[in-house]
């Protein structure tokens, strides 16, 4: 009777125990699947967004098409909306791709106004294509803060147009720290429902006197330490590494840091998928997005960024545009 008993009891205990199991399930909310995305900009080949031919329809595809056959990614983030860049996000559709759009800000207020109008048309047309908008990229690491009034004004413009996505500004880890250490909040805090940072160790190591020195096999702990600098700095909001990556060439071409004149970057194949791939399984781990700079290598960008500038790509930048496998 005493063991039936004790059967009795540790049977109720049980069905206790997992009935509360089961409601703290049900209550406990779900946590919203991390994005592995690939930064897309069409301009390959001679194609330059500062002047001449736009990207095509047909090219759009093929990159788009190129990227889902030879790649994991199902996520892009997109550097404007306008000058034939708008078709992306049907594009982008149709293949049940995700995109964070950035409606792209600059010196010229005309522009930029266009631009907005333009962000708002397609947010409202494609809103489960477009999941995340951000105001700019990188515009104080552009123009100081000269222009923190057009990020303002494409913010309020957003919130008045009534579009459903999130809305950021996306910039480097160090403007979101406010240009200090310990990390201040900026006056965009606020503002913004997410937080998108730029983080390269690769550009610290030749410009930084503070974080001269990360060889690619510690890239990935970098951008995770970026990240949790900004978690404790913001929290409650979601942190997204919204550009990272590492140069696939000139092969084995190196960058001297102008303050300690250490050598610690190297550019080469093997470093840049070591880089990407190890980023985005530390990313997996803590349940966090990010995204690849960038899906294919641009032989327009500009001179400063030396002999590295045309080698971002994890896809090529000419025909046939082949990938780095994952």
């Amino acid at each position: 009777m005493k063991q039936l008993l004790s059967f009795i009891v540790i049977s109720m205990m049980l069905v206790v125990c997992q009935n509360a199991s089961a409601r703290e399930k049900a209550t406990k909310p779900a946590k919203p699947s991390a994005l592995q995305c690939a930064a897309f900009s069409p301009y390959v080949g001679k194609l330059n967004p500062d002047y001449g031919a736009h990207p095509s329809k047909e090219l759009i595809d093929q990159l788009l098409d190129k990227l889902i056959k030879e790649t994991p990614f199902r996520c892009i983030m997109t550097y404007g909306v306008m000058n034939g860049l708008e078709y992306t996000f049907a594009a982008a559709e149709a293949r049940h791709i995700k995109v964070i759009a950035i409606i792209w800000l600059d010196d010229d207020i005309a522009v930029n106004s266009r631009s907005i109008t333009a962000g708002i048309e397609v947010a409202k047309a494609y809103p489960k294509t477009i999941i995340k908008l951000s105001c700019g990229s990188e515009v104080r690491t552009r123009h100081n803060y000269a222009f923190d009034g057009e990020i303002t004004r494409c913010i309020d413009a957003l919130r008045n147009a009534g579009v459903s996505q999130p809305i950021t500004t996306i910039d480097t880890w160090w403007e979101w720290c406010n240009r200090v250490s310990p990390c201040h909040i900026t006056n965009f805090g606020a503002k913004v429902d997410w937080i998108g940072i730029n983080v390269f160790p690769w550009w610290e190591n030749k410009h930084s006197d503070v974080l001269p020195c990360t060889p690619a096999n510690k890239a990935a702990d970098f951008h995770i330490a970026r990240i949790e600098q900004l978690r404790r700095t913001y929290p409650g909001k979601e942190i997204i590494l919204t550009e990272f990556g590492w140069p696939n060439g000139p092969e084995g071409g190196i960058e001297t840091n102008k303050f300690t004149q250490q050598r610690c970057g190297v550019a080469g194949k093997k470093n840049q998928a070591l880089v990407v791939k190890s980023t985005f399984k530390k990313l997996a781990e803590k349940g966090w997005s990010g995204v690849v700079f960038e899906a294919f290598s641009e032989n327009w960008k500009p001179g400063e960024e030396g002999d590295f500038g045309n080698f971002w790509g994890i896809c090529q930048g000419e025909p046939p545009y082949t990938c780095l496998r994952f």
